[in-house]
């Protein structure tokens, strides 16, 4: 069942007026969620099947250690943050995992992961909200694990994602996030740009009916924090023991940090 408990944090303000990334555009922050999330109205119902595509199935494999990672756990819980299509809220309960909150700013991604829950049969430990990760309406320190697989380049304010995550995470949690990072194998750069910039919106177009948001999503992967970076972040919002794991080359890379 949808839970709708959930109440807007306090405090939260309107963005400034100032500018920010969507793909290679610019655009004022206000304008930023509403085109993120036509990008993934329009792609919901083929996400899983683009997903597949664009990564040749190899995103099965980063998340799979991704959720190893997390440590499930049966006294945990788990927070999962843009969690889309399910996969992660998935893993983690298969894995043994405590009770998990699977959120989204996407209701037509929500959507989807519900019906995919319900045929999976997996409601009895999982709830499902529509969550702003930039304002998560939980207490302060009531989660074990924090996820964000994917999502946190489609933020517009990525500090405060992480300063969220941090906040509402117990004393001994961990935040962690999957997402594509920077190439760290020279002779991967060329194919890897002809990849993402030719053949996926071409597949976007194919498959989809919809080219422009596959150049949005491949551009938003160019614009964001390299590892180092991110680390920093990380790091900056009080993060403690902050390490990176670069996947397939750093066409991805896992980020985890703890609250102590």
């Amino acid at each position: 069942m949808t839970d709708n408990s959930f109440a807007p944090s306090p405090g939260s303000s309107a963005s400034a007026a100032e500018e920010t990334d969507f793909g290679f555009r610019s655009v004022r922050k206000e304008e930023k969620k509403p085109l993120v999330r036509a990008v993934f109205d329009s792609v919901a119902g083929k996400y899983d099947v683009m997903n597949d595509v664009m990564s040749l199935g190899i995103h099965r494999i980063w998340k799979r250690i991704f959720v190893t990672e997390l440590g499930p756990q049966p006294g945990l819980s788990l927070l999962d943050l843009a969690g889309g299509t399910g996969d992660i809220s998935f893993g983690w309960l298969k894995g043994g995992g405590g009770p998990t909150v699977m959120t989204d700013i996407n209701a037509s991604m929500l959507s989807v992961g519900r019906d995919r829950a319900l045929s999976q049969g997996l409601v009895s430990d999982l709830s499902f909200c529509v969550v702003d990760a930039e304002a998560i309406p939980l207490k302060d320190m009531s989660v074990d694990r924090v996820s964000i697989a994917f999502g946190l380049r489609n933020c517009t304010d990525k500090m405060a994602v992480i300063r969220e995550a941090r906040r509402v995470l117990r004393p001994g949690g961990r935040f962690m996030c999957l997402e594509f990072s920077r190439v760290q194998v020279a002779a991967l750069s060329p194919i890897y740009d002809a990849w993402s910039f030719k053949v996926l919106p071409a597949m976007g177009n194919l498959i989809a009916k919809d080219r422009a948001s596959y150049q949005y999503l491949a551009e938003s992967i160019r614009t964001f924090p390299d590892q180092e970076t991110l680390a920093e972040m990380f790091r900056e919002a009080g993060l403690s023991h902050v390490r990176y794991q670069s996947l397939s080359g750093g066409i991805a890379a896992i980020h985890s940090g703890w609250r102590l």
